[in-house]
């Protein structure tokens, strides 16, 4: 079977109405599948003015907007009639869904009833989320719901080996690939690296810029993120906490990092600039499946200080890239940012073993490796009908 031989229905529950980096990569990965001569089809719920537009054909699924104060996200009803017509006209012959909610359950479903075989791709670990919102005792139900679903595809793609190993422990016996993540090389660089974008948020120049990237919600550990930035002005370590992003906590985490400048939502080659104009990443999130945060900061040569935890694990070198720390170990977080900044060599060597490391992901390559683990498991299904 060639790449022209495929007919891809790609199933989403946010493919371009909230930025996020899980949606930015099925993105690329689509504009990757169709310059190799796949066909492609896309469905998920979609809003009026979505945050970009969207890569090949989608499909919009009617969805209600999610509980528990989330309402940035949809939920799909299911599978209705109007979205399975479609879905026949298209005739796939191959299912991919990207999250283990209603849509995706349902199109796993139908994907086994109609013989058409079925992927799944693993980007959040959402068993951890009931954590953050008081509902510990959720935790193990998740865990089995997503146990049981992703037994009932064909493969699954990971970001890494965590991740691989962390299904292995629930007891999934679906075969896996790895499907990484790659970097804008161009962007994030450390040539971008601006100290007048830093002087004019009120960055000192002999000031450790300690950063935050991404969506501001609990789970990316803002919580622990806070603590650290209390303890490092406890401790009288000079610093300015930089935060890069948006989202439905960012007052929250205001009131709880009150010296920490906003630098808001960047986009493009400001992005870039942002991260490179970073001392250090800190990102203590357990969410991650990759951490593409993790992987853009390293390209721009900026030593991460993270938790040792899925995905993570995968991209930082302790003692080499960065530092890995327990997930919840404030005082540990805090030694190890200190001492990046009291070292301006090792923060160096980090930056640039960092950058170094990050070269390696290229969107092409892993682009290439989806399409491989496509075709590979329509020959796995051909043959088990031999």
């Amino acid at each position: 079977m060639q790449p022209s031989d495929l007919r891809v229905a790609l199933f989403s529950g946010n493919y371009n109405y909230v930025r996020d980096g899980a949606n930015q990569a099925l993105n690329l990965l689509v504009g990757h599948l169709l310059s190799r001569g796949v066909t492609a089809r896309v469905y998920s719920p979609t809003v009026a003015r979505p945050a970009f537009p969207p890569t090949g054909d989608l499909v919009s699924v009617p969805a209600v907007p999610f509980p528990f104060g989330r309402g940035e996200y949809k939920v799909a009803r299911g599978l209705p009639g109007a979205t399975r017509r479609d879905l026949v006209a298209f005739r796939p012959n191959l299912v991919h869904v990207a999250a283990p909610e209603w849509l995706g359950h349902r199109a796993v479903t139908w994907a086994r009833r109609n013989g058409v075989a079925s992927v799944a791709s693993l980007h959040t670990r959402f068993e951890t989320y009931p954590r953050y919102y008081g509902l510990t005792a959720l935790e193990p139900v998740v865990e089995y719901l997503l146990t049981r679903f992703y037994g009932r595809v064909d493969r699954v793609l990971v970001p890494g080996q965590s991740m691989a190993d962390v299904l292995a422990g629930w007891g999934v016996r679906t075969p896996t690939s790895i499907w990484s993540r790659g970097i804008d090389h161009a962007r994030f660089d450390p040539g971008r690296r601006c100290p007048e974008w830093r002087r004019s948020l009120g960055v000192a120049d002999g000031e450790l810029a300690v950063g935050f990237l991404g969506r501001l919600v609990k789970e990316k550990g803002l919580g622990v993120f806070a603590d650290v930035a209390t303890e490092l002005t406890r401790r009288g370590v000079p610093h300015r906490v930089i935060v890069v992003g948006e989202g439905p906590a960012r007052e929250w985490f205001a009131a709880k990092v009150p010296g920490a400048v906003f630098a808001g939502f960047q986009q493009g080659d400001d992005l870039g600039r942002a991260v490179a104009s970073m001392d250090v990443l800190f990102n203590p999130s357990v969410t991650e499946t990759f951490g593409n945060v993790t992987a853009e900061a390293m390209a721009a040569g900026v030593p991460v200080v993270a938790a040792r935890a899925t995905g993570t694990v995968d991209l930082v070198e302790d003692g080499v890239t960065g530092v890995l720390v327990p997930p919840t170990d404030t005082g540990a977080y805090a030694d190890a940012i200190a001492r990046i900044g009291a070292d301006p060599a090792l923060a160096r060597a980090m930056g640039q073993a960092a950058r170094a490391r990050a070269a390696r992901q290229r969107w092409d390559t892993v682009g290439d490796a989806v399409l491989a683990a496509y075709l590979e498991t329509l020959a796995a299904r051909a043959q088990a009908r031999v």
